[in-house]
């Protein structure tokens, strides 16, 4: 490609914040719950790629002929790949195009066509515009894209805090994920988090039903909780992991779930593992925690646990699936963390108040009341680091 820099590109990266930054001198934008994607235009030669550098027009044939239509004859730009729903941007079909037939991302390309949002300029025609100010890349960009049409669009942005916070509370129904801002004065630094995200944050009372072991220390550190809710019928569905935790605490968890694991397998909802293999593999479902296209070749061994243990656990957002996760595999509780939950505390007693139903009543905007004792809760260190996450970074 003749353009001022070459693909891969390191994306920027953002930093999490509790909340909008105030003073002068910031631009905010919606935070798109989608797919991170650099495009890269010569001409007829367009290449999207991924926050992981790799190449994503296999996955997303029909945006190539719009980008080709919408963004100048050579640029460079950044921005999210999204696929709206019928009740919002939907991040559970976008995951479902990362499939190894052709014939399918086709299918599916039809059936949910995918939009792209443009956010940043990083070079236009022969000029390098990284070292830009955001304020002049933001300008060029209005201009470059003053006619975009469905589906390219053009990221909104604000200057006004305050419709920025509005933005944040009215857009989660939408399937938005939060507020970023940014600073007007800053250039495009590759792979550096200077941007803040701001999203929003729910917590669900969790079933530990079961806990891998930690892939050196086999038998004395845990490597992560399984964690499921139950169904209106009483169906434990699996709905993540939990694993951010510092080496104190991995082996304190096998001394506190020893017990649990006494006779685990007897009554337990997971038992049928190889009966369960069987059914998953004719209906094209997974285990819970089994291996996906995201972890493969990964040693996910598990064990079973006592479903009476529980963790309140902090997730990132409670709406679509954790990356690789099928629909059929939550038939019934179609929501999960996404991401690896960070727990807050532990308990040893069966969660009463929280189920699938509370998760999409979260999904929906609506936080079920209760009111809990909270005595009996520990609190559960956690690493200042966390698990790498996938979207907008």
């Amino acid at each position: 490609m003749r353009l001022p820099f070459a693909p891969p590109l390191v994306p920027m990266l953002s930093k999490a914040a509790d909340a909008l930054p105030s003073g002068d001198g910031w631009q905010f934008e919606p935070k798109w719950d989608g797919f991170r994607t650099l495009v890269f235009r010569d001409g007829d030669e367009i290449m999207l790629q991924s926050r992981d550098e790799k190449a994503m027009n296999r996955y997303f044939p029909e945006l190539v002929a719009p980008l080709a239509a919408t963004l100048p004859e050579r640029c460079v730009v950044d921005g999210e790949i999204v696929i709206v729903g019928v009740g919002g941007l939907d991040f559970e079909a976008l995951l479902l195009r990362i499939h190894p037939a052709a014939s399918r991302v086709k299918l599916l390309a039809a059936q949910a066509p995918a939009s792209f949002v443009v956010w940043d300029l990083l070079a236009l025609g022969n000029e390098d515009l990284r070292p830009m100010a955001l304020a002049v890349r933001r300008e060029r960009l209005e201009q470059a894209l003053a006619d975009a049409v469905p589906p390219v669009h053009l990221s909104p942005a604000t200057r006004d805090r305050s419709l920025a916070e509005d933005w944040f509370r009215r857009f989660e129904g939408a399937g938005l994920d939060g507020v970023m801002a940014k600073r007007l004065d800053a250039p495009y630094r590759a792979g550096e988090r200077t941007m803040i995200k701001v999203k929003h944050a729910r917590s669900a009372d969790c079933v530990v039903a079961g806990f891998r072991w930690h892939k050196n220390s086999t038998g004395t550190m845990v490597g992560s909780l399984l964690l499921g809710l139950y169904d209106e019928d009483g169906t434990l569905h699996h709905v993540g992991v939990t694993a951010a935790f510092t080496n104190a605490v991995r082996k304190q968890l096998v001394a506190d779930l020893a017990p649990l694991r006494e006779n685990a397998l007897e009554g337990h909802p997971w038992r049928d593992w190889a009966e369960a293999q069987e059914d998953a593999n004719a209906t094209g479902q997974r285990l819970p925690g089994a291996t996906s296209r995201w972890n493969r070749g990964k040693d996910l061994t598990g064990s079973r646990s006592d479903p009476s243990a529980s963790a309140r656990s902090r997730t990132i957002t409670c709406r679509g699936l954790a990356s690789g996760m099928p629909r059929s595999l939550c038939a019934g509780a179609p929501t999960s963390a996404r991401k690896t939950a960070a727990t807050i505390s532990w308990r040893s007693r069966r969660p009463t108040s929280w189920s699938a139903s509370s998760a999409r009543a979260i999904r929906a905007g609506r936080i079920p009341g209760r009111a809990r004792d909270r005595s009996r809760d520990r609190a559960v260190p956690r690493r200042g680091v966390r698990p790498r996450e996938r979207d907008a970074g």
